[in-house]
């Protein structure tokens, strides 16, 4: 063994006691907390610089954990504290690790210990070999002839090359060092592949090498070229080719197949190349051993994952060849005979007999390739069709004509399989089983889903054809119960198609919700159906809006009342109720004009509602308010003051009540806020304001006729019980969590902007007081964000305006602000000022910094009219924030004070407010994103901090000049790997700057360097995160 004579010598003693140290870590008498501090220990030791004297005697202890100990301590020390090893002992280390290898081998050490030395052999070369002239040349052969000539196994050499490719490809390198060890990979690959080819076509295969000769190939996968690859896909095909007398070997098959999929998903073969030599003869294979397919063991998974991986890689020449008569070389057959064989056997695996996660495990696997073959059959250009055909247009279509049938007859037998697949078993056999295989058929039915809206878009109406058939003839089975579930499947998947089926009037949908379908299924009992079919009924709400409406109720009612009455008759009942209340809410929302002349039935759907829980109830009365939305204004008041009054009522009575029960009413106090948000929110139109702002008179007087109605007294009777309501809760509740959320929801949803402005909406003046009062109890994220929000509904934008600039806020507006902003930073300041809230509070801080960003957007004087001392509070926690770990909390702060100090900068009419904002606030923000950029901020952040940056230096250069040298050369500056020439450079950058992307380009080098990232992947990967 080559000399260890130039590392660190350690003596005997001090040798055991480390030893000691390592085998009192792995012992399991210890306790956790003294196997931690051991740990610790270890690790210590590691880094002190007698290490290096560690890893001999190490490995030659006697136990293994010793021996991993010392093989870790080799690959540590390189790639930690390498810069302190003696540069002269590269080449020492490097024949004293390749010996210690050998000998650890020959010497039966544990593979994990010759694994650890394989990664310290890789990570020196990584170290040594790259650069001119290399330490190190031809390193991956020179290490395997070393290696070899020692006596060293096939198997562990072919581990060795393993290790080699997997540590190079992840390795940190950078430009010419990185290209250098590439190519050192390609110098080798010759090597690599005889070695592979020699252990893979032994007379008498050894399992444990070819194991070892597969896994090697897989990790050179990536680096080796197509010529490489090429002439090992025959030895894989024979290695999954079963012996005639003993059938396939389950092992090796696993392993062939494992190597054959990486080569279609990683390789320089994949994405669809090597037709000819990787495609085709694994089609010819698949003719011949492909019996297997829809079995359920070892050898079929692994095929079912060979076929999905064949399909992904060759999913283009499968889409040009379905029907194609060019033949395949070396058989009697063409190519639409092994396309369509390979369609076949994919779709028995489609169909593995059973349940999905109960019986088998594998048809999943094969969904995403129906995705690929749909996509590739609309973009692909069929060869035939290619050529002139001496341009007989008749002949193309014959031909085009035949592709298609083809096609249509796959995805016929797909949606049928599919539809079988999807169905539940009896409710006996589903009594057996556990809930997380109930929990993994309802995953997989609804990924079936999105397979099947691959299959619409070839069939369309066909398929939508066939399960209306299979439905029908169903249900004339003489006892038509026995086939529910088979009914209830095939609504399952309609209900997954409907986003591919156009918004049209369409005769199978009519058939399916008029008496033939709909008519005809349970109306009692049989809950799965029922809420399979409320689950279409939601899904397909929209298509409705394709019937003709009538005028007035008929005696023959519509599709889209069949719906309602099928839906309404599911409400009572609790196992349906939900479904039901979200198909009712969505019908009605989408429905709203059709239904306004039935509104008499949806009073009497009003006055029964007793017997529906409060949780649905709300969803109920949305539903309501949609269809009274679609009256005329005037006519809406009556049927609103039914629906609301009754709930504000019921609201009062619980607070009235709440000293005394206190769960039960908060329980009543959030169902009764979410009824009324349900009912604003269907009182609001479905038409986009953006969509509506025109000087149109029809809009003009519609805006008119609007206001009159919410002018009408019982309209403003009706809002003021509301409010005085609404704000006793938020006065004695707002503190509980569940009541705060059910507040923030109403508040939302009973505010608008003047475009969506309904006969309840509420002003934003008086909820914005609520709010900040709220903040003034406890300080949430909620209501920071609900502030924000009326923020902008103060200052709207003006309907029926010409003009494209933004006017001026309004002085009513200007006041609420003036007056509500103090009270609302007082709150808020007061609890982000505690040391340690704003860590541990970011949703607060990213809210309040929010708030702030648009209030100076929109009210920027307001922070001028603070009284003394609050907008300098309000600036000194903006630059503490700047130093937060959390990345949005400290996106938001940037966001504010860019704002801030744009539009100050900006401004005509604040007098000389900037100059008093950067002399008072601007070296400590500066100083804020100095120190950001030097490693206090996570450089997530750091493209923040390079535009506020920009911000500052743009409206204020002579400031920036004086203050960034004086900062970056304080002595209390954070301390980085920023020497004072890169700290030159970068003020130089700034200020000589014209444009925001050479101040960016400067922030991004000063931040690498300071961060010590300079010169490595890592740091030039993320700059841009």
């Amino acid at each position: 063994m080559s000399s260890a004579n130039f590392l660190p010598d350690l003596s005997p003693p001090d040798v055991q006691q480390a030893a000691q140290l390592i085998q009192q870590a792995y012992s399991s008498a210890q306790a956790q907390v003294d196997q931690r501090r051991i740990q610790q220990e270890l690790v210590e030791i590691q880094r002190r610089p007698e290490a290096w004297g560690l890893i001999v005697p190490f490995l030659e202890h006697l136990d293994p954990n010793v021996q991993f100990f010392g093989a870790h301590t080799a690959q540590v020390k390189i790639m930690r504290d390498w810069d302190s090893f003696p540069e002269e002992n590269a080449e020492h280390l490097r024949d004293l690790l390749l010996k210690l290898t050998s000998h650890s081998i020959l010497t039966g050490k544990g593979k994990i210990v010759c694994r650890k030395l394989f990664v310290a052999i890789t990570s020196l070369a990584l170290r040594i070999a790259p650069g001119s002239p290399s330490r190190w040349p031809d390193w991956i052969v020179s290490a395997v002839n070393s290696l070899s000539s020692s006596g060293m196994p096939p198997e562990q050499l072919l581990a060795f090359l393993t290790i080699v490719a997997e540590e190079v490809e992840t390795a940190d390198l950078l430009g010419s060092s990185k290209m250098q060890m590439h190519q050192s990979l390609l110098d080798a690959s010759p090597m690599v592949v005889q070695a592979v080819i020699t252990s893979i076509t032994r007379p008498t295969l050894i399992l444990p090498e070819l194991q070892s000769a597969l896994k090697c190939f897989q990790a050179w996968i990536y680096t080796l070229r197509a010529n490489d690859i090429t002439p090992i896909i025959p030895l894989l095909i024979t290695i999954m080719t079963p012996a005639p007398d003993s059938g396939f070997d389950e092992s090796s098959f696993s392993a062939a197949s494992d190597v054959l999929q990486e080569i279609m998903t990683r390789s320089s073969l994949a994405g669809g190349a090597g037709a000819g030599t990787l495609t085709e003869p694994l089609l010819v294979w698949l003719d011949a051993y492909g019996d297997r397919a829809g079995s359920v063991d070892g050898v079929s998974h692994s095929l079912c994952k060979l076929l999905v991986a064949l399909g992904d890689h060759s999913t283009m020449y499968f889409a040009s060849n379905i029907t194609s008569l060019k033949p395949v070389l070396g058989t009697p057959y063409r190519r639409a005979y092994f396309t369509q064989k390979f369609l076949h056997l994919l779709l028995r695996y489609t169909g593995l007999p059973g349940y999905y996660g109960v019986d088998e495990e594998a048809s999943e696997m094969t969904l995403g390739f129906w995705y690929l073959f749909q996509e590739s059959l609309w973009s692909v250009e069929y060869e035939d069709q290619a050529e002139d055909q001496d341009g007989i247009p008749s002949l193309l279509d014959v031909k085009e004509k035949e592709q298609w049938a083809v096609v249509n007859a796959v995805y016929v037998q797909l949606v049928e399989i599919l539809r079988r697949k999807v169905t539940w078993p009896d409710q006996r056999t589903l009594s057996y089983w556990a809930k997380d295989e109930v929990d993994r058929f309802q995953v997989y039915r609804r990924d079936v889903g999105d397979t099947l809206i691959n299959a619409y878009y070839i069939l369309r109406n066909d398929m939508l054809g066939y399960f209306l058939d299979d439905m029908q003839k169903r249900f004339a089975q003489p006892n038509g119960s026995q086939g529910w579930e088979e009914i209830e499947a095939t609504l399952h998947c309609i209900m997954s198609i409907q986003e591919a089926v156009p918004l049209e009037d369409n005769p199978f949908l009519a058939r399916l919700f008029g008496p033939d379908v709909l008519g005809r299924l349970p109306t009692s009992g049989q809950d799965r159906i029922r809420r399979t079919m409320l689950g279409l009924i939601a899904a397909y709400s929209t298509w409705f809006t394709t019937q003709p409406k009538a005028p007035t109720p008929s005696s023959t009612p519509s599709l889209l009342m069949n719906a309602i009455s099928y839906v309404v008759a599911a409400l009572p009942e609790p196992a349906l109720c939900l479904p039901a209340a979200n198909a009712l809410r969505d019908l009605c929302d989408a429905n709203r004009a059709a239904l306004a002349p039935h509104i008499g039935a949806f009073a009497e759907l009003h006055a029964g509602l007793s017997g529906i829980p409060d949780t649905e109830k709300c969803k109920v009365l949305q539903s309501i308010a949609s269809v009274i939305q679609a009256l005329p204004p005037e006519e809406e008041i009556p049927p609103i003051q039914a629906i609301v009054s009754p709930v504000v009522e019921k609201l009062a009575q619980a607070l009235h009540a709440s000293s005394q029960l206190v769960d039960e009413t908060r329980i009543i106090i959030i169902s009764q806020l979410q009824t009324l948000s349900g009912v604003a929110k269907g009182l609001t139109r479905t038409q986009d304001s953006l969509l509506i702002l025109d000087e149109s008179p029809e809009e003009r007087a519609e805006a008119e006729r609007l206001q009159r109605a919410r002018d009408d007294y019982t309209m403003v009777k009706v809002r003021e019980d509301l409010f005085n309501t609404i704000r006793n809760v938020a006065t004695f509740w707002s503190m509980d969590a569940g009541v705060s959320d059910a507040l923030s929801d109403f508040f939302r949803s009973i505010t608008s902007l003047p475009s969506d402005i309904t006969l309840l909406s509420l002003p934003a003046a008086p909820i914005f007081e609520i709010i900040c009062l709220a903040c003034q109890r406890q300080l949430t994220a909620v209501w920071l964000s609900l502030a924000n929000m009326l923020v902008i509904q103060l200052d709207p934008p003006v309907l029926f305006s010409a003009s494209t600039l933004k006017s001026a806020p309004s002085s009513e507006a200007l006041g609420v602000i003036s007056t509500l902003l103090p009270i609302l930073l007082e709150a808020s300041l007061g609890v982000l000022g505690q040391p340690g809230a704003m860590e541990a509070n970011p949703d607060i801080v990213q809210a309040f910094f929010g708030c702030m960003d648009t209030i100076a957007k929109h009210f920027l004087v307001g922070f001028y009219r603070l009284p003394p001392g609050a907008l300098d509070a309000l600036m000194q926690c903006a630059v503490t924030s700047l130093s937060l770990q959390e990345r949005y909390s400290l996106v938001a702060t940037c966001t504010f004070l860019e704002t801030l100090i744009r539009r100050t900068a900006s401004s005509d009419d604040l007098g000389d407010a900037s100059t008093m904002l950067i002399q008072g606030h601007g070296r400590p923000t500066l100083r804020a994103i100095l120190c950001g950029f030097a490693g206090v901020a996570p450089r997530s952040a750091t493209q923040n901090l390079i535009e506020l940056l920009s911000i500052v230096a743009s409206k204020f250069p002579a400031e920036t000049r004086t203050w960034m040298t004086d900062i970056l050369f304080a002595d209390d500056f954070v301390q980085s790997k920023a020497s004072p020439e890169a700290k030159r450079t970068f003020v130089k950058a700034i200020i000589g700057s014209r444009s925001p992307k050479k101040t960016r380009e400067a922030a991004q080098q000063f931040t690498l360097v300071a961060r010590g990232l300079e010169g490595t992947s890592f740091g030039y990967a993320s700059v841009n995160i």
